[in-house]
């Protein structure tokens, strides 16, 4: 009896003592990943390079971190985007988006929404700045243009880590066609788009209709005629019927005899089987 409560005693005596060290253990393994968030949200104001007080960049490379705790410190760095975002303050969240890429580049979404805050957000801050947003149309473009590069370069470092992946591509040709107005390279942003893996439908469509806003009338044609094929009729997104309709005023507008017009899969189909009862 003495035995067992002697074992009893030290086991449970020993808890706290287990417990405290457990604690111990992770808040020493835990303070360098918090003195880092801080140190990027404590961030100079005067410049937009963000560094970790005391700490290597090179220490803090997603290679160098748990993917947990990469998940974790990113989305604690994407807390201090947005407190940084809401007070436009434009070097902290320019820096901060940096970093959160630099923690873990591995969500696409982190990407994404940092380029947008970087092409549109940011470029009216800066506008806003400057005489109430009443600036000459020269200054307005050279502030757009900015921050559109600003934007791509950021989306370029993405697709070495997201080769294959279409919102990527989508964000590039959104930001050439609606920031730039560079249709062309729009137009190849969308068709690289939609060679990708996990495509959106409307990366296709919109490629088409590029060509057709270039004048390549002819390549819009066959594009969209090789995509027709490829849609499943019974879902909305592939929007089909809009395709088609689209072959079908292109085919007007480049005066395709009507003997050499696309036919649709379920119409020849029929057109054969109807050869083939006669």
């Amino acid at each position: 009896m003495a035995g067992s409560q002697s074992i009893a005693f030290v086991t449970v005596s020993s808890r706290p003592a287990l417990v405290f060290a457990g604690l111990a253990l992770a808040g020493a393994a835990l303070w360098p990943l918090r003195e880092f968030v801080d140190a990027a949200g404590a961030a100079s104001r005067d410049s937009s390079e963000i560094r970790p007080t005391g700490l290597s960049t090179a220490r803090w490379t997603s290679a160098a971190i748990p993917g947990g705790m990469r998940a974790l410190l990113a989305d604690g760095l994407w807390l201090k985007v947005y407190a940084t975002w809401a007070a436009r303050d434009r070097p902290r969240t320019e820096g901060l988006i940096h970093w959160v890429t630099i923690v873990d580049d591995r969500p696409t979404q982190f990407w994404v929404n940092g380029a947008r805050i970087i092409a549109y957000d940011i470029t009216e801050w800066r506008l806003s700045a400057m005489n109430g947003g009443r600036v000459p149309s020269d200054v307005r473009r050279r502030v757009v243009e900015e921050q559109a590069g600003a934007a791509l370069k950021h989306l370029v470092a993405a697709r070495i880590r997201h080769p294959d992946s279409a919102s990527i591509w989508v964000e590039m040709g959104n930001i050439h066609l609606y920031r730039r107005g560079d249709l062309l390279s729009a137009a190849e942003c969308y068709r690289r788009a939609s060679e990708s893996p996990d495509a959106p439908y409307f990366a296709a469509r919109i490629y088409a209709e590029l060509l057709r806003r270039l004048g390549r009338d002819q390549e819009a044609y066959v594009w969209l005629c090789r995509l027709h094929p490829t849609l499943p009729s019974g879902d909305q997104a592939a929007m089909s019927d809009i395709v088609l309709k689209r072959i079908r005023d292109l085919e007007g507008r480049l005066r395709v005899p009507e003997r050499e017009r696309y036919m649709p899969v379920n119409l020849r189909t029929e057109a054969a089987r109807c050869i083939k009862s006669d």
